[in-house]
Order: C-alpha cells, then structure tokens, then sequence
C-alpha cells in the first residue's frame, strides 16, 4: 500500500520495537494481579464516562487487561500471542505493524467513546477482538502453520482462522438481534476490531474476488461452446479436440499468435511475416 510507504518514510523513526512482548508482559503482569484481587481489573477497563471523570488511564490500559481464562490456557495464549505478534512485525517491518495495531486500537475507542454517549453503564470496551485480528492477520500470511492443540492434536491455523471468523459473525449478529438492549455495541466493537484486517488484506480480497469472477466468465464460456477449437499446431494441426490431452504452447518469437503441441514446440521453423513495400516510378 502506497499510503503506508510514504507514512512509514515520515513517521517510521516513532514506531515502537518488539511491542508484541510489551503487550504480552502487561497482560502477564495483570493476570498475576487479577489472581490475586479480580476486583483491580475493574481500574484497567476502558469506560468513556469514567475516562471523562478524570481516569484517562484506561484508554491504553484496557490493552494490557487479559482475557478471562485459566491458567493454563494463559499459558498457551500468552505463548501464541507473542509468536503470532513477532511474526507479524518481521513479516511486515515494526512500522506497518504498529500501524496495524494502532488502527484497531484507535476504531476500538472511538466505538467505545460513541456508546458511553448512549449506554454510559454498558461502555466497558474489550481488547479481546483486536487482539484475535493479530491472530486472523497471522492465519492469512501463513495459513497452512500447524498449531497442536492440548499439544497432541495437529490442526492447520486456517481451519481455527474459519472457526474464529464464525465466532466473529456470531457476536456480530447476536449483537444485531438485541439492538434495542444496547447490543449494537458488541456488533460495533468486531466491526472496529476488524477494521484494520481489512485495510491490510481489503485489496487482495477485491482482487482475489476478481480473478474469481474472470474464471468463472471463461469457464462459463468453454462450457456453452464445448466443441469450439482453442489450440491449434501449426505444424501438425491437431488441435484441443483431436487430442484433448495434448498441452498447446505459443511461441513468442514466431509473429502473430502460433501455437504449437508438446512435439514442435521446441522443434518448429520460426514463422516471420515481411511487408514489402512497392514503389511505382
């Protein structure tokens, strides 16, 4: 994305180095806490109407607030976290992947700051769904990682990627059939959560979706003309009819579009057109 090299060659100097570990340290550091006083991470949460009353903290220290999970999946979590994370920010450089943090966090409170002006008691924001887009990004650049679930089952990262997608789609719709309840805010925040996966991978899903498309045109065409002859060689003249099996070449130093089979592709007099031009004296 050209925005994000011109953006990276201005402000590239202020990004933040290995900033998947300092998430991971904080949240390691408030799960300890929340095990020993649950009651202290009501103080991280990020609650626009307390953040008006003067606790400006909570609008970055609702990142380091862990989800609510036990021990051992803490463990795994922190551990594929930062693995995912560190990915990530090696794949696309530090500054690109600050980026891509900073754009959920930044959609995440602007969510958070519209509903406490309309639920002021329900505005308590998350960061579990910015922190699953770390893992959706991750599936989409290595799709086939194998992950071992409770260390024994081996399951593709994809296959998890498609079960949280659903997750997603299931908190979005749920939200959306109790919006008269104040639902609409669970909806808004995996729209907001979402939103920088889809500034990054928005384009190749447009042009995935139009390759798509331009298949799907041909197909339908070799279909409605099944006995329309495509390749012909210019040598034997057999053709994709006479011999389906057969792989037809084009040779690019021959004018004009001359197509060959498998035999006279590399055994063919090139063919060159001359104009000649006359002149009447």
């Amino acid at each position: 994305m050209r925005f994000l090299f011109d953006l990276e060659k201005k402000y590239g100097r202020y990004a933040i180095q290995n900033l998947t570990a300092g998430i991971v340290s904080c949240q390691a550091a408030c799960f300890v806490v929340g095990l020993v006083d649950p009651q202290a991470m009501q103080l991280l949460t990020l609650n626009p109407a307390l953040v008006l009353q003067g606790e400006v903290w909570r609008l970055v220290t609702f990142l380091a607030v862990p989800p609510p999970i036990g021990l051992i999946f803490a463990i795994f979590y922190f551990y594929l976290f930062y693995l995912m994370g560190t990915a990530l920010e090696n794949h696309w450089g530090i500054f690109r992947y600050n980026v891509y943090l900073l754009v959920g966090y930044m959609a995440n409170v602007a969510v958070a700051i519209i509903a406490g002006m309309f639920l002021p008691e329900q505005a308590n924001v998350s960061s579990a769904f910015l922190q699953g887009t770390v893992f959706l990004a991750f599936a989409q650049l290595y799709p086939e990682f194998e992950l071992r679930l409770f260390f024994v089952l081996p399951v593709k990262v994809k296959w998890l990627a498609l079960l949280a997608w659903v997750g997603y789609g299931f908190a979005f719709l749920s939200g959306l059939s109790s919006f008269q309840d104040g639902g609409w805010l669970t909806s808004l925040i995996v729209v907001a959560s979402v939103s920088n996966f889809l500034l990054f991978f928005g384009a190749e899903f447009r042009q995935r979706a139009h390759y798509a498309q331009r298949r799907s045109r041909w197909q339908a065409r070799v279909t409605r003309h099944p006995d329309e002859v495509r390749h012909r060689c210019t040598v034997c003249d057999i053709t994709n009819l006479s011999h389906p099996d057969m792989d037809f070449r084009y040779c690019t130093q021959c004018d004009g579009a001359q197509g060959y089979c498998t035999e006279h592709i590399r055994n063919h007099a090139h063919i060159a057109t001359s104009n000649k031009e006359e002149f009447n004296s």
